[in-house]
């Protein structure tokens, strides 16, 4: 009887060390696929205290861009809209402020009676000279890397809608009015300014180095259209512009979660989706922003997932999502708010704060690349 019961206990126990070795051999296996993607994926870590504290007791507001330029210096794009409580505890921030490798302020600038209303993102151009756009005005400006006005386009104030004010129907025609322009990129080749016109109008529009209008493209999209991978529409905000080193221009469709890609002519070469959970609820739309790392080949993506407050890592050429990094909150590392990146040459990676989701943190976070 104690022989038959032991056996017994023998088989079911081999049956079930088989059935586990099995489960874990399809486990690792899944693992293993999944892991390959990851390994092969740039690793960042959030350096909590980069960013020394601002001096004067600065409070910044919503910070609506950063940028870097040659030197790994961060500039960041600051809204100074403060709360009762900050300006009673504090004083507004100047609205351009220069950071050093370190984290330290080496300098600051700005007429915010000037500059674009509603600072949004910002472009450091291969001449080191910053431009700024802003989602509540009718211009993009051009300045020297220590502030003063080089070139606008664009009138203060002046829409391109059907009686040139903010509230007028967007024309998305002008060759000399821009209507709420949210980004600038800048074609290292010749010049060429490239704007994404797109909180008001729905278009990419290019002027030359002296801001003379030479072509555009794009116009209102449907959700159909949208659905269907129809190039060329945009389905509400056109709310970044990027020129990458292999000459195409990636653009964010923002409320059609993706990026959709073009070459300098506007033809239209493929989308590149930006899947997200909780855009379909809030109707944020996922695809804010796109920075690429700095290798010539510029292998990988990063896309700014608004929605989903995380940094998408991607593969540039293919477009295949290879791994994320942040989620809602405020603890170091986490978002509130996310609305730019940006990257120095060492592949490390800045991100911004504007408040677009209740009670963002308007922070700048620094994530160090820790290997890949």
């Amino acid at each position: 009887m104690k022989s038959m019961r032991l056996a017994c206990v023998t088989a079911v126990a081999a049956a079930f060390s088989l059935l586990f070795c099995g489960l874990n051999s399809s486990a690792s296996k899944r693992k293993g696929e999944t892991g390959q993607q990851v390994k092969d994926a740039p690793k960042f870590q959030v350096v909590p205290l980069w960013r020394k504290p601002l001096p004067d007791r600065w409070i910044t507001g919503e910070v609506g861009g950063t940028c870097f330029d040659a030197q790994d210096h961060l500039f960041t794009v600051n809204r100074g809209n403060l709360t009762p409580k900050e300006q009673i505890d504090g004083t507004v921030s100047p609205p351009i402020i220069e950071f050093g490798k370190n984290g330290q302020v080496v300098n600051s600038w700005g007429n915010r009676d000037v500059l674009p209303a509603g600072l949004h993102y910002c472009t450091v151009d291969y001449q080191n000279n910053i431009w700024i756009a802003g989602n509540k005005d009718a211009i993009v400006q051009k300045y020297s890397h220590d502030g003063k006005l080089l070139l606008q386009i664009g009138i203060k104030g002046k829409f391109d809608t059907s009686d040139g004010t903010i509230n007028g129907a967007a024309m998305n025609s002008s060759h000399t009015l821009l209507n709420l322009p949210a980004d600038v990129a800048v074609d290292p080749a010749n010049g060429d300014v490239y704007v994404a016109d797109g909180y008001g109008n729905r278009r990419i529009v290019v002027f030359d180095r002296n801001g003379h209008y030479l072509r555009q493209w794009g116009r209102q999209g449907t959700v159909d259209q949208e659905k269907a991978g129809v190039g060329g529409v945009f389905l509400k905000v056109v709310h970044c512009v990027v020129i990458g080193n292999d000459g195409l221009v990636y653009v964010c469709d923002r409320l059609g979660d993706r990026i959709e890609v073009f070459d300098k002519m506007g033809h239209f070469r493929r989308n590149i989706p930006v899947e997200s959970k909780t855009a379909p609820l809030t109707g944020m739309g996922s695809a804010f922003q796109v920075a690429f790392s700095p290798d010539p080949a510029q292998k990988f993506m990063y896309v700014l997932d608004g929605g989903d407050e995380q940094v998408r890592v991607m593969d540039r050429a293919t477009g295949q999502q290879l791994s994320s990094f942040g989620r809602s909150g405020f603890e170091a590392g986490e978002f509130s708010g996310l609305h730019s990146l940006a990257v120095d040459s060492k592949g490390d990676i800045v991100t911004g704060e504007a408040g677009i989701a209740s009670g963002g943190g308007h922070r700048v976070q620094m994530f160090r690349l820790v290997g890949n």
